[in-house]
C-alpha cells in the first residue's frame, strides 16, 4: 500500500510542474452503496455464513453513502484526486424456528461501517470545458477502514427442554461482538459533470474491492468480510 501511494504522489509530481497553478476543485457527493451480492462473496465471508442460521438478506445492507474529494488538474485531460467517504448500515436479524420464553423472536442487529480513503486518477476524453458536459473514467486505490458488529440476543448452549416443549432448547444471552480493521483494494469509476460557472453538478458510479480479515479467535461465523460493491453518487463541485 505504501508503494502504491508513493507511486501516486510521484506521478502527480512528475505530471504537474506546479500544482498550485493547476485547476482544482472540491467535490461533495451523496448517494447509495450496494455491497456485493451473496453469490459473489467468498465462502468464508461472515455474512454468507450467518445466513446458515440467521434470517436476513444481503441486499438489506444497501445504504446511503457520503463523501468529499479534492481534485487537481494534470493538464487538460487528466485529474488526480484524494477523497474520503462514509457508509454505515444496520440490519435486523432473527433466529428462525426459535423464540424467547415470552414467545417473541430472538433478535439481534448486524452492523457494517466502511470509511474509504481513496487516491484516484481520471481521464477526461473531451478535456476541461467551459460549457457542455465533461464525461470521465478513471481508477485508483482505496484504503477501506471498516467495523463489523453483532449486537442483541444470541443462542447459547443446548439445554434440556421443559416438559411439553419440543426441542432443541438453548440458553439465550444478550451481548455485543465487533471486529475492525483496514483493507486495501482497487477501484474503478466513471461519470459526467456539467460545469455551471465555478460550480457544477454530476453523476458518478464507482466499484470498489476489498476484503477485511476477521481473526478466527473472535469466533464469528466467518473469517472475512467482503467490502466490495457499487456506489452511485450525485455530485456537486466547486472550482477554485
Amino acid at each position: 500500500m505504501r508503494r502504491i501511494l508513493l507511486a501516486f504522489v510521484m506521478a502527480v509530481a512528475v505530471m504537474t510542474p506546479s500544482i498550485a497553478s493547476a485547476q482544482q476543485s472540491l467535490n461533495f457527493s451523496i448517494g447509495g452503496f450496494v455491497p456485493r451480492g451473496e453469490d459473489g462473496r467468498p465462502n468464508d465471508d461472515v455474512l454468507v455464513n450467518n445466513r446458515d442460521f440467521l434470517a436476513f438478506d444481503i441486499k438489506d445492507f444497501n445504504g446511503a453513502t457520503y463523501g468529499a474529494e479534492w481534485l487537481t488538474g494534470l493538464g487538460n485531460h487528466f485529474e488526480a484526486g484524494l477523497g474520503l467517504g462514509f457508509y454505515s448500515q444496520t440490519v435486523p436479524a432473527i433466529y428462525p424456528g426459535f423464540v424467547n420464553d415470552d414467545g417473541f423472536e430472538i433478535e439481534q442487529e448486524i452492523k457494517l461501517r466502511v470509511a474509504p480513503f481513496t487516491a484516484t486518477v481520471r481521464f477526461l476524453p473531451l478535456g476541461h470545458r467551459k460549457g457542455g458536459i465533461e464525461p470521465y473514467i478513471g481508477g485508483g486505490v482505496g484504503v477501506l477502514a471498516w467495523r463489523y458488529s453483532e449486537t442483541g440476543q444470541f443462542l447459547g448452549e443446548q439445554i434440556p427442554c421443559a416438559p411439553g416443549i419440543q426441542g432443541p432448547c438453548h440458553t439465550i444471552f444478550r451481548d455485543s461482538f465487533s471486529s475492525d480493521g483496514a483493507a486495501t483494494g482497487p477501484l474503478i469509476l466513471g461519470g459526467i459533470r456539467i460545469p455551471i460557472g465555478s460550480w457544477g453538478a454530476g453523476f458518478e458510479v464507482r466499484h470498489q474491492s476489498g476484503e477485511g480479515k476477521i481473526p478466527a479467535e473472535q469466533d464469528f461465523a466467518g473469517t472475512t468480510i467482503d467490502l466490495g460493491g457499487f456506489t452511485y453518487n450525485f455530485t456537486v463541485h466547486v472550482r477554485f
